[in-house]
């Protein structure tokens, strides 16, 4: 058994195939999936999702960085969160997320980059707030931003143990920082990338106790789907990987990383 931590399902559901994308993750083992919100768009979908799809499919709610538009107001869509949490009936989100920080996507104008990572930080401070009132699992994108993802989140009073930074794509000296505060990383595909190595060296460097894995579909499809849109099926790829990295059974990897799963995101 094994649970894609982090995936995006909109686009299967509103093509009509995620009866086949979730029968083939099944096939492969991989019996339930968190698929990610970024944006007051998906999160009813992915509501709807889980309630049609108990104990298989479980979802989040967050403001993703490259979703905080210029002429939307970040703060009506961040204060659309909270009543997800509060729902009387139906699912409840299982974190808050994904959100962070992001400059791989900024312009070039220097002006027009300060203005919209100004925003983003702004929103990603609202939703750490908001996660410490609730004290629920926050799911981080960083790309391009890390120093300043650790800076806020230090600032923010959040939980260190309730963090995760999703799709790690860096080496072992920033999985330590994770690590010594309390955080944790989970991995993709990327760690079957024959370029990867200091991502696999990142995750050799976290060790098993709180490894997570994810596809992080339909992105980052791993070998030998490269290139391909990725699914929750291939998490048996990304967990074969991960499991001659840390030179353990495969059975030993889906049982530990799973249970961390089960045990971070409080699944039953």
């Amino acid at each position: 058994m094994l649970i894609d931590t982090h995936c995006h399902l909109a686009e299967s559901a509103r093509r009509g195939d995620l009866p086949s994308v979730l029968d083939r993750a099944t096939a492969a083992g991989v019996t339930r999936v968190i698929t990610i919100g970024t944006s007051p768009e998906d999160w009813p979908l992915y509501a709807d999702l889980a309630a049609a799809h108990p104990g298989h499919i479980d979802y989040t709610v967050g403001l993703h960085p490259c979703d905080i538009e210029e002429n939307v107001s970040w703060e009506s869509q961040v204060a659309q969160i909270l009543p997800f949490f509060q729902r009387s009936s139906g699912p409840r989100p299982v974190a808050l997320g994904e959100i962070g920080l992001d400059r791989f996507h900024l312009p070039k104008d220097p002006v027009k980059t300060a203005a919209i990572f100004s925003r983003q930080e702004q929103a990603f401070r609202a939703q750490l707030a908001l996660a410490r009132e609730l004290a629920c699992p926050v799911v981080i994108h960083s790309r391009d931003a890390f120093p300043d993802c650790l800076r806020v989140i230090d600032e923010s009073g959040v939980d260190w143990k309730k963090i995760v930074f999703h799709c790690f794509a860096h080496g072992p000296d920033e999985v330590r920082q994770l690590c010594s505060r309390g955080g944790r990383a989970s991995f993709t595909g990327i760690i079957t990338y024959k370029n990867a190595q200091p991502v696999r060296d990142a995750l050799a460097a976290q060790g098993l106790d709180v490894l997570m894995l994810e596809t992080d579909a339909p992105y980052l499809a791993p070998v030998p789907h490269r290139g391909q849109p990725n699914e929750p099926a291939y998490t048996a790829h990304t967990a074969a990987t991960a499991a001659e990295i840390l030179k353990i059974p495969l059975a030993e990897l889906a049982a530990r990383t799973t249970a961390n799963a089960m045990e971070f995101y409080g699944l039953k």
